[in-house]
């Protein structure tokens, strides 16, 4: 059983909402990753999903867009990541996502990139721009290294969509809750239930729902009918606003903490 099936084994278990997390890698930089990386594993992260940065991102709202700039501005490449997890994967106990834009897979190759992502202990890979159509050899390249394929589903996704992604897809299903780019709201969009209920009429794999989550009472709210609640604008924010600052970890972990209160 992989580490991303065991953990949403344990939750539902315990009947507790989980906590995915997600970070833009190399802000403010590398060294500062690795530093963050550690402190969600301290305050109790369910999930990291490791954001890939990349120049062109489709989905990113300004949050998140800012932090994949200064991540580009300080160096920081898909190699770069996946050389830091592997110095790094030893240390963490949750389950690492990565998540990227198809564009840096490509540029070093699939077959490489599986090889590094194993090497590296990655658990899981979602690929925002890749079309459900076309994961079917991408998944099967991943699964023959041990690896989770991770699959977007939203709102607007069709119901033979849906089939399709529950076919291919393991680990997890990441449902969005809302159209529009990612960014933390105050309220859950009125759709989310039944985004959640619509999956698992067709799959029994666990669902994170993500989009404008920022605070504990939607982690609960989001409980009551996912198994996840995916946090990432809002703690990319506590980041941006932490910066380079001796505090950045603490303030990283108290986040985490009071999101899992």
């Amino acid at each position: 059983m992989s580490r991303l099936a065991e953990t949403f084994v344990r939750l539902r278990a315990a009947g507790t909402p989980g906590l995915v997390t997600y970070v833009t890698a190399g802000d403010p930089d590398l060294a500062g990753t690795e530093g963050i990386l550690r402190a969600l594993d301290r305050a109790g992260a369910d999930v990291v999903e490791v954001g890939i940065p990349f120049s062109d991102p489709l989905a990113d709202g300004p949050v998140i867009q800012r932090a994949t700039e200064r991540a580009l501005a300080s160096g920081t490449t898909l190699l770069a990541v996946l050389g830091l997890l592997k110095r790094l994967r030893s240390e963490l106990r949750m389950p690492v996502v990565l998540f990227s834009y198809a564009n840096p897979v490509l540029r070093i190759g699939a077959e490489r990139f599986g090889d590094l992502a194993r090497d590296a202990g990655v658990d899981g890979v979602l690929i925002l721009d890749l079309p459900i159509e076309e994961a079917g050899d991408f998944r099967v390249m991943l699964e023959a290294r041990g690896i989770d394929t991770i699959l977007l589903l939203s709102p607007t996704t069709s119901d033979e969509r849906l089939r399709k992604a529950a076919a291919l897809g393991s680990g997890f299903l990441y449902a969005i809750s809302r159209l529009g780019v990612t960014g933390a709201r105050s309220e859950i969009a009125d759709g989310a239930e039944d985004m959640v209920k619509r999956i698992r009429r067709v799959s029994d794999l666990p669902v994170a729902l993500g989009f404008g989550i920022s605070k504990p009472d939607h982690v609960r709210r989001i409980g009551q009918w996912a198994d996840a609640a995916v946090v990432g604008s809002a703690l990319v924010n506590v980041i941006a606003e932490a910066g380079r600052s001796p505090d950045l970890n603490t303030r990283v972990e108290e986040y985490v903490r009071w999101l899992k209160s």
